[in-house]
Formats: structure tokens, sequence, C-alpha cells
């Protein structure tokens, strides 16, 4: 599959997601906190199924 996110699009779902897991690690949500882990890796492969399903892409090199 081709990389369907853009580089704000990614930074900010990686930072969704680690924020998520630090709130859910601390205690200071409970343990669905951890669904950020989705988002983290999400971002840091650069494929978002549901882009993909939608056909959107905010990758600017991959843009036809």
């Amino acid at each position: 599959m081709k990389k369907n996110e853009g580089t704000l699009d990614r930074a900010l779902r990686i930072a969704a997601g680690l924020i998520l897991i630090g709130l859910a690690a601390t205690h200071v949500v409970g343990p669905w906190g951890y669904i950020g882990i989705a988002p983290l890796l999400i971002g840091a492969v650069g494929i978002c199924p549901l882009y993909a399903l939608l056909r959107i892409n905010t990758c600017p090199l991959n843009r036809r």
C-alpha cells in the first residue's frame, strides 16, 4: 500500500497517540486510553485504512 498521510497528519496522530497512552499509564484516564496505540501506529506507518477506503490522500508525494 502507498502512504496516504502527510507530515502534519502523521505528526498529529503520533502526538495524540502518545498523549492518550501517557494519560492511561499515569492513571489520569482509564484503560481505554491505551486506544492511543492505534493512532500512534497509523501515524508511524503513514497508512490510514480509513483514508484508503474513502480515497483520501494528504501525502503530497503520492498525489495524482
